[in-house]
């Protein structure tokens, strides 16, 4: 399953990355990474901090509980377990496909770089549309770890002010404040961003081993009766109007909002040494910690709820803070449960922050983006991509007035995040599986033989069928207010992409390939 490498490459591998004499001669005293492009980023990062970062910004059980009173309509607590186990059964699936070519091919660009070499003589166009779902993809994976931050904010406070009424321009305000404070820590925290994700990833743990523990113990205490094992594991309610069967697999939508981010960590392959090892292992650690935490959380809490009702009748913007008032049987226990998830959900953003500028960054650095070469700047005393990080600033901000104006249009947005990103990986797997696996050289983690080609078949149909099952409104009837728009949404990204292809296709290249040999190479790029 996974077979060590040297980091100096085979005849093969030389071939898959051709570089000519006179370039070679003009870089040879160059560090260049995997990319082509000059080491200009610190490699600060290490497994525990990757991991960290990973579980972190990854943060499944706290995706799942934002997301309960959304989930329950499709199946009820039942709906919400099985549909979570699915769902990441194939993500493992997916995962595995996107750790392989992390390793294989270790670029800050990820699924961008990974496309442009899987696709052969489509290269190009697959990379473009490839980098620029990715990129939008977790530019609103941003606003929305923001927004989330923001209404667990407003809604601490109204859970200990029955008279305080949320408003839009409150979580608003949160928001902005969360926004800039986080673009200020990655802007100006450059070399503290690893050990804050160690601390960070401590937070991820603490906070769902405690939050299981109090679900699980207080009713007790409490002397509340817990829910029945019938009505957590077979009462199946079916609120969305389609056939349970249908309603099971659009259900899934939100197991995948919670376990989809398998890229997270690829697009950090430039600043931990040794990438082609150090980043599967992030991604399996990232997973595995995801299910049994999710599924675990899940329980606790699902038996800790006396009544479903209240929890959707709540005025209470964030739906944990009365699942936790009825586990907890007070206000003070739901506030002290908010926050464990709050410090966890606030740096997340940091994570989404540091990924989406990277994204950015790197599709600019190929001038892929407007002002391109405004954009590739690496600052020299932060060390970072200052003008990209301060690009998602501007980006999340405006996200945030669409959220005054309409919660519909925001949520649209952002509601867009999975079928972006599976489109994503499914741009760089799919021309991967369809040419034999034979435009990648293997890295340090490589599915030989049948399996790998068994794994990536999966994955990729899974992508397929589930991003048509996932534009589906969410239950019928339908109206505006509650139509699914990720279609409309994606469709007019895309179309913005095809429109700027035409425009730039003359002039953009795409990553540059060069020959993995040992003085090329920057210290560490493999």
């Amino acid at each position: 399953m996974m077979d060590e490498k040297s980091t100096v490459p085979s005849t093969t591998h030389e071939k898959a990355f051709a570089l000519s004499s006179n370039d070679d001669a003009a870089f040879s005293d160059v560090a260049l990474n995997v990319s082509g492009h000059k080491q200009e980023l610190q490699r600060n990062f290490g497994l525990l901090s990757l991991c960290g970062l990973g579980i972190t910004s990854g943060n499944v059980w706290f995706a799942l509980g934002g997301s309960l009173n959304v989930a329950i309509f499709n199946g009820g607590p039942p709906g919400v377990i099985y549909e979570f186990i699915a769902a990441s059964v194939f993500y493992w699936l997916v995962a595995a496909s996107i750790a392989e070519l992390a390793s294989a091919i270790p670029s800050a660009g990820g699924v961008y770089h990974w496309a442009t070499i899987t696709g052969g003589r489509y290269g190009r166009a697959c990379g473009w549309f490839a980098g620029w779902w990715n990129v939008f993809a977790w530019l609103l994976a941003l606003a929305s770890a923001t927004q989330i931050v923001a209404v667990q904010a407003t809604s601490m406070y109204a859970v200990m002010h029955d008279d305080f009424e949320t408003q839009q321009w409150h979580v608003f305000v949160a928001f902005i404040i969360i926004t800039w404070i986080t673009i200020l820590i990655v802007l100006y925290l450059n070399r503290a961003l690893p050990p804050i994700e160690i601390i960070s990833g401590f937070f991820v743990v603490a906070g769902v081993f405690i939050t299981i523990l109090v679900c699980a113990i207080m009713p007790y205490v409490n002397q509340q009766p817990y829910a029945t094992n019938y009505s957590v594991w077979r009462d199946w309610q079916n609120a969305t109007g389609y056939p349970s069967g249908f309603a099971f697999l659009a259900g899934m939508l939100n197991g995948a909002y919670a376990v989809g981010t398998p890229d997270l960590l690829t697009h950090l392959a430039e600043e931990v040494p040794h990438p082609s090892r150090n980043i599967p292992k992030a991604i399996l650690f990232q997973y595995v910690f995801g299910f049994f935490s999710g599924l675990f959380y899940l329980i606790a809490i699902l038996y800790g709820v006396s009544s479903f009702d209240d929890v959707l009748a709540s005025l209470y913007l964030f739906p944990l803070a009365e699942i936790y008032r009825q586990a907890a049987g007070s206000k003070a226990g739901s506030v002290g449960l908010v926050f464990l998830s709050f410090l966890p959900a606030f740096l997340s953003c940091i994570g989404c922050c540091v990924t989406a500028s990277r994204v950015f960054w790197t599709l600019a650095r190929d001038g892929a983006t407007p002002c391109s070469r405004f954009f590739s700047n690496v600052d020299r005393s932060t060390h970072n991509p200052f003008r990209a990080i301060m690009f998602s600033g501007v980006f999340v901000t405006v996200l945030g007035c669409i959220y005054v104006g309409s919660k519909t249009a925001f949520s649209a947005f952002v509601g867009s995040f999975v079928i972006l990103t599976t489109l994503s990986y499914v741009t760089a797997i799919l021309p991967h599986l369809l040419s034999g696996r034979k435009n990648v050289v293997p890295g340090w983690f490589w599915m030989k033989g049948l399996r790998g080609f068994v794994v990536n078949g999966i994955a990729c149909a899974y992508i397929i069928v589930f991003n048509v099952i996932f534009c589906f409104p969410f239950s019928l009837p339908v109206d505006a207010a509650h139509m699914n728009y990720a279609s409309l949404i994606t469709g007019g990204l895309s179309l913005f992409m095809l429109v700027f292809w035409f425009i730039r296709q003359s002039t953009y290249i795409g990553p540059r390939k060069v020959v993995l040999d040992a003085h090329v190479l920057a210290k560490d790029a493999l």
